[in-house]
C-alpha cells in the first residue's frame, strides 16, 4: 500500500528539537559571556533563547511533530536558559559583590542565586503536571521566561547607563528573591493564548504595535525591561484587586492534588 502522502517525513521531526536545541545553547552561551564579563552579551542570549523557546513549540504543530520527547527536552532547555543563565549572569554582575561585605553575605549573594535556579526548577515542574487542568488563559505563577526576561533586563538595562552590578547589588538581591518566589507562588499571569491572531482589530491596535517595535528597536534595553517588569507586577497587582474586591471576575483554577491527599 502507497504511504499517506500527508505523514511527515523523519526529518521534520528533528526540526523543534534543533530549534530547542539552539535555545539552549544561547542560554549556555549566556553562562559564559557572564563569567567572561560580557554582560551585554549574555542578556541579549538570553533573550535570544525566548525567541527561539517561543518558536519550538511552533514549528512543531505547524508540522504535527508534537511529541513527549519533545515537551520533555524542551522544559531541560528552559531550566538550562531561563533557570541557570539569569541566576549565574545577575550573580557575576552584581552578587558576586557582596562578598565585599563580610563572608556571611557573600553567601547570601549565592544562596539568593541558587533559590532563584530551585524556583526555576519548581515552576517547569509544576507547569509539567498542570498543563492540562489548568484554564489555558493563565499561567499559574510568574512564567521562567518573563522571569529570566526581569532578571537579564535589569542587568542590561544598568550596563546600558553604565551603571555597575556592584552598585546595585541590594536591587539586584531584592529582584533575584522576588523573581524566584513569583514563579512559585499561585498569583496568575495572563497566557495570551486566547487571543485570536487571525480576528480584526482596531486600526489604532495595529498603530501600537508599531510604536511598541520601533521604541525597542531604539532602546532596547529600557523597552523589555519596562515590559517585563510591568508584566511581572501586573500578577500581584490584578491579585491585591480581587483580594479588596475592585475586581469581581476570579478565574477558576483546577491545581493538581497531592498524592498524600487522595
Amino acid at each position: 500500500m502507497n504511504k499517506q502522502k500527508n505523514t511527515p517525513s523523519k526529518g521534520v521531526y528533528i526540526l523543534p528539537n534543533l530549534i530547542t536545541t539552539a535555545a539552549m545553547f544561547s542560554g549556555f552561551y549566556a553562562i559564559i559571556a557572564a563569567m567572561n564579563g560580557r554582560f551585554e552579551d549574555a542578556a541579549v542570549a538570553v533573550f535570544v533563547a525566548m525567541v527561539l523557546d517561543g518558536a519550538d513549540g511552533r514549528v512543531a504543530r505547524w508540522t504535527n511533530t508534537q511529541s513527549e520527547f519533545g515537551a520533555q527536552y524542551d522544559s531541560l532547555s528552559d531550566l538550562v536558559s531561563f533557570g541557570v543563565a539569569p541566576a549565574v549572569v545577575i550573580y557575576q554582575w552584581a552578587l558576586v559583590h557582596m562578598a565585599n561585605f563580610s563572608p556571611s553575605w557573600g553567601k547570601v549573594g549565592w544562596m539568593a542565586a541558587f533559590i532563584y535556579v530551585a524556583c526555576g526548577a519548581l515552576r517547569l515542574a509544576r507547569f509539567n503536571v498542570q498543563i492540562e487542568e489548568v484554564d489555558k488563559r493563565y499561567f499559574v505563577g510568574l512564567p521562567s521566561p518573563a522571569s529570566a526576561a526581569i532578571m537579564v533586563g535589569m542587568v542590561w538595562f544598568f550596563q546600558d547607563l553604565d551603571v555597575t552590578g556592584r552598585s546595585v547589588q541590594i536591587p539586584a538581591l531584592i529582584m533575584t528573591i522576588a523573581a524566584g518566589l513569583l514563579m512559585v507562588s499561585n498569583v496568575l499571569y495572563t497566557s495570551f493564548k486566547d487571543f485570536d491572531y487571525r480576528s480584526k482589530v482596531p486600526y489604532i491596535a495595529i498603530l501600537a504595535v508599531v510604536l511598541a517595535f520601533a521604541l525597542a528597536a531604539i532602546d532596547p534595553p529600557k523597552v523589555l525591561f519596562s515590559v517585563f517588569l510591568i508584566y511581572a507586577l501586573s500578577g500581584p497587582v490584578f491579585w491585591l484587586l480581587r483580594h479588596f474586591g475592585y475586581v469581581k471576575t476570579v478565574p477558576t483554577i483546577t491545581l493538581p492534588k497531592d498524592e498524600d491527599e487522595e
